[in-house]
This record gives structure tokens, C-alpha cells and sequence, in this order.
């Protein structure tokens, strides 16, 4: 089969990668995917981060051919997206509830289990959510991120009218602007591409170029979607006396040195919390993809598709500062 690799020093595409394997594995779904996306977190894999190798990819939507090991195979022959982690149930945290800090996890397409840019790929069949099929392909493959942009504010414990700032235009940025515009929050995105936040202003979000705002310690929340020790050097600056910093986007090790040394102190005298964000509901994603009245648009993030085969050169451009949402149709 296809598959989009990363060997530990390049990314390449296999033409003839075996298919996996699940005849000893219950409750392992085989998943054909249709589309996959490109986030920060495969372009960092390709840097070094969690020394992963293998096939590349976690944002999926795909068709599901078979279920092994499961009398009740209630999503074969369906479409569906899917949680990336693949959990113990047994080990403390996941008895504590924590099951996506599973001590004995495996991530899709980032430790220990390979990606779903692949003609075919298995997760175990507890992590898949059905497609409405009010919702098209192009809107679910979109799940998995939004799922992150939710998470975030689902840790943040606001009061009264907060003033809310997400510091990046990129796919992840974009997508927790939109989220948090839902709560009862000031909300304004921090970036550098006039392209990307002209979308933005096409949500009614308020917006800033970096060279424009004032740092004032003023802001009660300030989500850092830069993955950047200038970024978080930035947020340090906006944020106000305990208020909280909350950093969404994974780097290879050594990202947030970015060169230099990052001063912390402000963490401490002015008693900061920095919270650190991760994964979400899919489910929860797949509501609000599927409402009646979207609240998030997330298909003018796209910014273009590629075929499996030309996966260099989709990778490529989602390296670009100008490209959001890149995807690769695997049909």
C-alpha cells in the first residue's frame, strides 16, 4: 500500500508499505482513509520531535472496512473520525480518568503507532465517532483540531467579561479564536499575515498585526499558539497579574529556546498560570461541526489539497507562513 513516511532523517512516500496487521488485536479497526490534514505537530515530527518514524498522520476522516475480535461492530462500513490516543484502561491515570495521559499510550502518527497517511491504518474502534452525513469530508477532517481548539476552553475557568488574546494566525490559532468567541469574552487574534486574519475580520473576530499592540499586562488570557519562544516571551508581556497563559502547540525539543534564553521571571512575580493544552472531545468536535447554525468555519482554512503521491510537496507548503490548512486527499 501508499504511505507517507518519515525514516527519522526525511519525509517520503512508500508505494509499497505493508498493510497493518490486526489479527491478534481486538477491538482494532481497519480505517481506509479519504482525507487527511497536516498540522504543526507532523511538521515538527519531521524536526525530531518525539523521535517518532514511520507512517505520518492523525487528522483523519475515513471509511471503516473492518472491526477484528468485536462481536459488536457498530461502525463498520462507516464514516468516521477518530481520537488519536490509543489507551491502556488499566494504568492509574486512566483509571483517575486522565486516559489521554495514559502511561502506556499509543499516539496515532506520533509514538508507538504509525499515522493514518496511509491507504489503510488501524486504531482501536472505542476511539472512532460516526460522520453525520450533514457534515462533508472536507469539514470532518477537521475534528481532531478542533477538538484541541475546544479543550482549551474547557480548562480556562473565566469570569465576568475576560479579555481573551490568541497569539497566532496559523490552523490551530484561527480555530481557537472561534471557540473562545463563543464564550462570554473579549476575544482578538495576534498575527503577522494580513491574508489570515482578513478571515478574521470576515468572523467579526477583532484583530492585530504584532507591530500594533500595545503590552500593557492587561489581558486576562493569552492562548499561545506560536510554539515560540518569542511567542511566549510576548505573552509574558500581555498578560496580566494572575492571569493565565495557556500554550497549545507541541515543538521538538528545543523549540521554545528558539536561539536565545526566555526570561520566566514574570511567571513567578506576577503570578502567572501557564497551563499546558492538549487533546479533546471528538465527539464534542463533531456536534458542533454538525449544528444546525455552524459556529465555526473552518473550511476557509483550507488553503490547498494534495495528492498522497505529491505529499513532499504538501508538507512543503504547510511549512510556508502564508498556508493554514493543508490537506492530502487519499482517495
Amino acid at each position: 500500500m501508499r504511505a507517507v513516511i518519515f525514516d527519522g532523517e526525511r519525509l517520503g512516500v512508500d508505494m509499497d508499505r505493508a498493510e497493518p496487521d490486526v489479527a491478534a488485536t481486538r477491538g482494532e479497526a481497519v480505517v481506509r482513509p479519504l482525507l487527511a490534514g497536516i498540522c504543526s505537530t507532523d511538521l515538527e515530527i519531521c524536526k525530531g520531535y518525539m523521535g517518532f518514524t514511520g507512517v505520518l498522520g492523525h487528522e483523519f476522516v475515513g471509511m471503516v472496512e473492518r472491526v477484528n475480535g468485536e462481536d459488536r461492530r457498530r461502525l463498520a462500513g462507516k464514516r468516521v473520525v477518530g481520537a488519536i490516543n490509543a489507551v491502556c484502561g488499566s494504568c492509574d491515570l486512566c483509571r483517575a480518568g486522565l486516559t489521554t495521559h495514559c502511561r502506556n499510550r499509543t499516539v496515532l502518527g506520533i509514538s508507538g503507532r504509525d499515522g493514518c497517511m496511509a491507504d489503510r491504518f488501524v486504531l482501536p474502534e472505542a476511539n472512532l465517532v460516526a460522520v453525520p452525513d450533514q457534515v462533508d469530508d472536507e469539514a470532518a477532517v477537521f475534528a481532531e483540531p478542533l477538538a484541541a481548539a475546544l479543550q482549551a476552553c474547557r480548562q480556562l475557568h473565566l469570569e465576568g467579561q475576560p479579555y481573551i488574546t490568541v497569539l497566532g494566525d496559523g490552523r490551530l490559532g484561527l480555530l481557537c479564536a472561534q471557540a473562545m468567541s463563543r464564550l462570554n469574552a473579549s476575544v482578538r487574534v495576534v498575527g503577522k499575515h494580513e491574508a489570515k486574519m482578513n478571515l478574521c475580520e470576515k468572523w467579526g473576530i477583532k484583530h492585530r498585526h504584532v507591530s500594533e499592540i500595545g503590552r500593557r499586562q492587561d489581558q486576562d488570557v493569552v492562548v499561545d499558539c506560536t510554539g515560540s519562544a518569542d511567542g511566549l516571551a510576548l505573552a509574558l508581556e500581555l498578560v496580566r497579574p494572575r492571569g493565565k497563559v495557556l500554550l497549545k502547540t507541541t515543538v521538538a525539543p528545543g523549540g521554545y529556546a528558539g536561539g536565545g534564553s526566555l526570561d520566566l521571571s514574570p511567571v513567578v512575580i506576577n503570578e502567572i498560570d501557564v497551563i499546558g493544552s492538549r487533546c479533546g472531545s471528538i465527539a464534542d468536535a463533531v456536534k458542533m461541526l454538525a449544528g444546525r447554525v455552524p459556529t465555526v468555519d473552518v473550511i476557509s482554512l483550507i488553503s490547498r489539497r494534495y495528492r498522497l503521491e505529491d505529499a513532499e510537496q504538501a508538507f512543503a507548503l504547510a511549512g510556508q507562513p502564508e498556508a493554514i490548512k493543508v490537506l492530502i486527499d487519499m482517495r
